[in-house]
């Protein structure tokens, strides 16, 4: 899947508090992962992010995904959110 970096960061930015440390439980992975699967950039922690490629463009360039897990678990929290 191909996303621009910066929708990618507004997702992020829409999330309810608290969504990151859901999305980590849920999936059953750390929290600093999370923050790097959306543009975070905490590499000394060893939550380097596989299958996520970076290529320079327009809105911040094209991130190709690999594996969408976490994005789709994001924009089902921001689904329920408007329920609410």
């Amino acid at each position: 899947m191909n996303i621009t970096f910066n929708k990618l960061r507004e997702i992020k930015h829409s999330l309810p508090h608290g969504s990151i440390s859901k999305i980590a439980h849920d999936l059953e992975i750390d929290e600093q992962y999370v923050r790097n699967y959306f543009g975070g950039t905490d590499i000394h922690s060893g939550n380097d992010i596989a299958g996520i490629h970076k290529q320079p463009g327009p809105d911040g360039g094209i991130v190709n995904i690999d594996d969408t897990t976490i994005l789709e678990k994001a924009q089902q929290i921001l689904r329920e959110s408007q329920l609410v």
